[in-house]
């Protein structure tokens, strides 16, 4: 939780929302925050909740019930229902990685985030650094995908980016902050 509570202060830092800012997250989970669960922690700690568009793959019912202020919606983040420039600021912490179809598939998820939003902050685990943050595993993340698959119990896709990879997903220059274990990519720059 700490590293998302960092995370929250970068991007109010960073991108300086206000009550009048609107938001969208892409990839929120059919989950409430608490209980252990660090699952939509934007929703729960953004000043402004009333303001928050959450997009998730699956239902959100749940989700909805959690968070009635933040419009949910369920879509594909590599395809949103949303025209050009819709919101202020796009947000999606640590769901690029997991995103289907390679580097090809991520870039069409980030180039989507970036043709709705007008600036965006996003985030994903470093892939240098030596822990896979989602398992707590060290250095599996660095074997070739094939055998990290088998190794990492894991349901879905896990496609670990580094600084250049990241900054490559985007249309245009982008601040990419090396936190260690978290890269956050903020822009345009």
């Amino acid at each position: 939780m700490r590293s998302r509570e960092r995370k929250l202060q970068l991007f109010l830092e960073l991108l300086r929302p206000g009550p009048e800012t609107t938001v969208l997250d892409v990839g929120v989970t059919n989950a409430p925050f608490g209980g252990g669960s660090t699952d939509n922690f934007f929703e729960a700690r953004y000043p402004w909740p009333e303001r928050i568009t959450g997009v998730g793959r699956t239902e959100l019912d749940r989700f909805a019930a959690a968070f009635p202020s933040v419009r949910a919606v369920r879509a594909d983040g590599r395809e949103l229902p949303f025209a050009d420039g819709a919101f202020d600021l796009g947000f999606s912490n640590a769901v690029v990685e997991h995103v289907a179809g390679g580097r090809d598939g991520q870039r069409r998820f980030v180039h989507e985030l970036c043709r709705v939003a007008q600036r965006v902050f996003v985030t994903t685990p470093n892939r240098f650094f030596p822990v896979e943050v989602h398992t707590l595993l060290p250095f599996v993340h660095w074997l070739p995908a094939g055998v990290r698959e088998r190794l990492i119990p894991f349901d879905d896709v896990l496609d670990p980016l580094g600084p250049k990879a990241l900054a490559a997903l985007f249309p245009y220059s982008v601040r990419v902050i090396n936190t260690g274990m978290t890269l956050i990519a903020v822009g345009p720059e």
